[in-house]
């Protein structure tokens, strides 16, 4: 987008567009999981009241709604994986299940008045922003939306991704993914097959051992697993921290730190050998077998791919009724899954384990941009952005765990945080200076995403060994952070104005009052303006 493109006089046709998006707020928050629920608590608290999520689902919860099989928890200690803002859920274990993560984010939501701004149901379908405008105008589900700021909180975790392989829709039994159980099919007594070796196998493989006749689990890499210390939490605890001032904060920061110590690892190949020794022992004490213990040790180094944490994934597959394929699956005839090592196993249910498309933004294809390109044609199968946050030629998009920015360490809402910092800050720069709208500057955007790829290539994510969906299919890392994220917390915790283009308001004329931004939102002689 130019700046005279930016700055031209509403056509009438435009004006009459923009008119026809009846519902006008100041921000649209596209997703109610942690990162869309945090968004809206976070821009509210700074004063943007102007604000509606949109959910496509029935309800909140995101990924912790849509993940219901039997063993889902969080890998991350609940302390950490909370919001520093509403720290005071007394949770049950030093892992917590899905359950009681889904009833933490209703009640946080609940507690802070969000049933005003959440429309669940509400599934947008496409979204263009009008450069004469100034505004992205929305086709969803429940008709016309058009917002100033546009918040994609749609999460890297949403996309299933599925088994492909021949013969999988001729399966006759069950077919159940992992982001979409079915709880009405009863295991108990049936002959169950688990494709997939990541976090939910992890998971999934050691809750339904007890129940299958017979339990087949396809491993086409094996996972580096270090136990996971996850005890209950007792009353008292819960009531000690309640009871000592900065108590919950400490205890935080005293798992944060440990947390980074992984990361540390990670981005120093030869710390992270230490690491492996340790995870190398833990399956050695639980699996006695030596032709087991091998199929189980990984082949790359740890931290190459997500880092999984048991204390019961080594000891099921241990039992007499479990049996591992090392190998991928080429095919499934009949009820036989089939593997590349021409193994095969009968099946009366088939449990895919196969994670998400991490790399595939749900509304990238349908998300226009200023020169009318979807931000998929943009990226070019390439996801990259400003601090993974902005995306140059998309003005007034901000995105939340966007490119680059996690790792196989930390709480994500740690990062998600400090995004939201980010964006609150920019949204103030705006209203400051009288701005219409913001985009990212091309060279910025450059010189950051250079700077991250070739600091990736010292860490073990990109030198480990190993193939993973951090990697684009162009074999770019589109997934980590290569420092620390006391480095990326600090960075984006200062907004930098200099790394973006700024326009001035020019309002369109068929906008009603009411559908003006309501928080300090100032008119401008129509120009380009830098910071």
């Amino acid at each position: 987008m130019t700046p005279a493109d930016a700055a031209r006089p509403a056509h009438p046709a435009d004006a009459a567009q923009a008119a026809r998006h009846g519902k006008h707020v100041r921000v649209v928050v596209v997703g109610a999981g942690f990162s869309g629920i945090g968004a809206a608590i976070r821009l509210r608290q700074a004063g943007f009241r102007d604000v509606l999520v949109l959910e496509k689902g029935s309800e909140l919860g995101g990924t912790w709604r849509d993940n219901t099989y039997p063993g889902c928890a969080c890998d991350v200690p609940s302390t950490l994986y909370s919001y520093s803002f509403a720290p005071g859920a007394a949770w049950s274990r030093v892992f917590a299940g899905q359950r009681e993560i889904h009833a933490y984010l209703r009640t946080t939501a609940e507690q802070h008045g969000l049933g005003d701004v959440l429309r669940c149901g509400v599934h947008v379908r496409e979204a263009r922003w009008d450069p004469a405008a100034g505004r992205w105008l929305l086709e969803t589900s429940d008709g016309p939306y058009s917002a100033a700021v546009l918040v994609l909180a749609t999460g890297p975790w949403h996309v299933p991704r599925r088994l492909d392989a021949p013969g999988v829709e001729e399966f006759a039994g069950p077919v159940l993914h992992t982001a979409r159980w079915d709880h009405g099919v009863d295991l108990a007594g049936r002959r169950v097959t688990v494709v997939g070796s990541g976090a939910s196998a992890v998971q999934i493989v050691p809750a339904i051992a007890a129940r299958a006749a017979a339990l087949h689990l396809f491993q086409r890499t094996a996972p580096w697993v270090l136990p996971k210390p996850d005890l209950p939490v007792p009353a008292a605890f819960n009531r000690g921290l309640d009871s000592l001032p900065g108590a919950r904060r400490a205890l935080r920061a005293g798992q944060y730190t440990l947390q980074e110590g992984f990361g540390f690892a990670f981005r120093h190949p030869r710390v992270a050998r230490l690491v492996e020794a340790g995870a190398r022992a833990h399956l050695r004490l639980a699996v006695r077998d030596p032709a087991l213990r091998r199929a189980l040790t990984p082949d790359y180094r740890l931290g190459c791919k997500r880092l999984l944490t048991s204390s019961t994934y080594y000891q099921a597959l241990t039992q007499p009724h479990v049996r591992l394929h090392p190998t991928a699956v080429t095919a499934v005839r009949g009820n036989h899954v089939v593997g590349a090592d021409g193994s095969t196993a009968p099946t009366d249910v088939l449990v895919t384990a196969t994670g998400f498309r991490v790399g595939e933004l749900p509304l990238a294809g349908s998300l226009h941009g200023a020169d009318g390109r979807t931000l998929h044609e943009a990226w070019d199968g390439e996801p990259q952005a400003y601090l993974g946050t902005s995306v140059s030629g998309f003005p007034n998009l901000f995105l939340l765990l966007g490119p680059n920015l996690l790792g196989g360490t930390t709480s994500a809402i740690t990062v998600l945080e400090a995004q939201l910092t980010y964006l609150t800050a920019a949204l103030s720069h705006l209203d400051r200076g009288g701005h219409r709208a913001l985009d990212v500057r091309p060279g910025a955007q450059a010189a950051h995403n250079t700077a991250v790829q070739e600091a990736l290539r010292s860490t073990v994510y990109d030198s480990g060994g190993c193939t993973s969906y951090y990697f684009s299919p162009g074999g770019r890392n589109t997934f980590a952070w290569p420092w620390s994220t006391g480095r990326l917390v600090r960075r984006l915790s200062r907004f930098d104005p200099g790394s973006y283009t700024w326009y001035a308001p020019g309002r369109p004329a068929a906008l009603p009052a009411q559908a003006r931004p309501r928080h300090d939102d100032r008119t401008a002689p129509a120009k380009e303006e830098q910071p």
